[in-house]
């Protein structure tokens, strides 16, 4: 069907064969569904930076001492997660 949008191509190499195939072996139309992952995997990908973003935020937040942050407390955690990982 003619459209007034700008196309793609994309080849179907055997990972993204097998990754169409796992949500969909007989889709009505591969190129819908490639859309509708791609429409997914970059909601995906804003949440990630999102959450990163957060993330540096909050350390920033620490730095400047307007979180409070327990640092010995925080060797504490890490070094019984550090033994008990180890004793696995």
């Amino acid at each position: 069907m003619a459209t007034a949008n700008p196309r793609v191509q994309v080849t179907i190499d055997p990972e993204l064969g097998a990754a169409l195939r796992a949500i969909d072996p007989h889709p009505v139309s591969k190129s819908g569904l490639i859309r509708d992952l791609a429409l997914r995997g970059a909601a995906a990908a804003s949440e990630e930076r999102a959450q990163h973003q957060q993330a540096i935020e909050n350390l920033l937040s620490i730095s400047r001492g307007e979180i409070a942050y327990d640092f010995e407390a925080a060797r504490a955690v890490h070094a019984e997660r550090e033994r008990s990982v180890g004793g696995e």
